[in-house]
């Protein structure tokens, strides 16, 4: 969030605090927005559908580099042995493919991180319905989440919104966590 924003903010909620308040006491609700991340029963649903989706991939990669991996060594066992054109074509071999997996593995980051990033988007519209629902609900005049260096356990309503969470299972996906990347070891 912009730090003018926070700073607005603060403002306002310090004015209304001395004495700008007149006919009703403020209510104030506080959510912890990492342990809802972290919580949150769609987190571990979009990471299952992610590996799922990405796993044959990550399968191709690791099949690439024990590939690599079985002609380095056979290069190094053999090269003696070879005459100069097979040891510089097998050496030419073996750098366009690690050139080709370097690709596959640029373009796999890249793919998943576009995914990832649509269902942490996905989570987090559902995450702020969840939290205006219950604000609506309990009569909050204000939520705060990001910025807050500490609440008063009788403000925070972040078990709220999980359980919240945990009850409506839509299909809205979570912050998925990063897969076991391929290395680059073969490279």
């Amino acid at each position: 969030m912009n730090k003018r924003y926070i700073y607005l903010g603060m403002t306002l909620l310090c004015s209304l605090y001395m004495g700008n308040v007149t006919a009703k006491e403020l209510k104030i609700g506080f959510v912890n927005a990492v342990k809802v991340m972290e919580q949150a029963p769609q987190v571990s649903a979009a990471n299952t559908r992610l590996e799922r989706e990405f796993e044959p991939r990550q399968r191709e990669i690791a099949n690439g580099q024990r590939e690599i991996k079985s002609l380095e060594d056979k290069l190094a066992k053999d090269g003696a042995i070879m005459s100069e054109t097979q040891s510089r074509d097998m050496s030419r071999d073996i750098i366009n493919k690690k050139r080709d997996l370097k690709r596959q593995q640029d373009e796999f980051r890249e793919d998943y991180n576009i995914r990832r990033s649509e269902e942490l988007d996905k989570l987090q519209k559902q995450i702020i319905e969840v939290i205006q629902a219950v604000a609506k609900e309990q009569s909050y005049d204000l939520i705060l989440s990001d910025g807050v260096v500490w609440a008063n356990d009788s403000i925070d309503m972040t078990d709220l919104v999980l359980k919240r969470l945990g009850i409506s299972r839509s299909p809205a996906p979570a912050a998925p966590k990063q897969p076991q990347r391929p290395t680059r070891e073969s490279e």
